[in-house]
């Protein structure tokens, strides 16, 4: 993932979670802040309380990864992505339908639609 798409940033993390937008499932939780850009930013948070350093990075090579195969359907906001307990448990195609799930939820997913700056 480019870095123009990520929140690396302390202030932007504090940025995004003073902005109090979150949802959740039982296995993520994202805050969002409504920004207007050409494309998506995300930072991911995965605690150590989920496994070493091997089990947390591979969290976040699988979210990496459904976030690059679904940008296209992605508004163009920032986001952080929270690891609950019990993600380290799922596989790739678990971690795409929960994580798709609380994006929806987040109004930050829409299936099959374009977003405007991209049309």
């Amino acid at each position: 993932m480019k870095k123009s798409y990520r929140v690396k940033s302390e202030k932007d993390f504090n940025a995004i979670f003073n902005d109090k937008q979150s949802v959740a499932n039982k296995r993520f939780v994202i805050y969002k802040l409504d920004k207007d850009q050409k494309h998506f930013r995300v930072g991911l948070s995965v605690s150590k309380k989920l496994g070493n350093a091997v089990v947390r990075n591979g969290i976040k090579r699988k979210i990496r990864h459904v976030l690059i195969e679904h940008r296209q359907e992605l508004q163009p906001v920032d986001f952080v992505i929270i690891a609950r307990k019990g993600a380290e448990e799922l596989n790739y195609k678990e971690i795409e339908r929960n994580l798709l799930h609380v994006l929806k939820l987040a109004k930050i997913y829409q299936e099959g639609i374009l977003s405007e700056k991209e049309e």
